[in-house]
């Protein structure tokens, strides 16, 4: 695959969730991803751990990060 097309490309997982929380908050980012890392005692550090064992979730929060990046464009 060519890295120019992945549009995650270079980003880590850490960027990825400071970004969402900064731009949508825990709350509203536990509405649209229903995990309990996000809505119960939520900490970016806690929601990596969790994320980074938890494929099905980790791909959620890179798709929703994608979209929230098209949209700020």
């Amino acid at each position: 695959m060519n890295n120019d097309k992945n549009p995650l490309h270079g980003i880590t997982l850490a960027d990825i969730l400071e970004s969402l929380v900064s731009q949508y908050g825990w709350e509203e980012m536990g509405e649209r991803i229903n995990i309990r890392c996000f809505n119960h005692d939520p900490s970016i550090k806690s929601s990596l751990k969790f994320l980074r064992r938890t494929p099905w979730a980790r791909e959620k929060v890179e798709q929703l990060y994608i979209r929230s990046q098209r949209k700020s464009k």
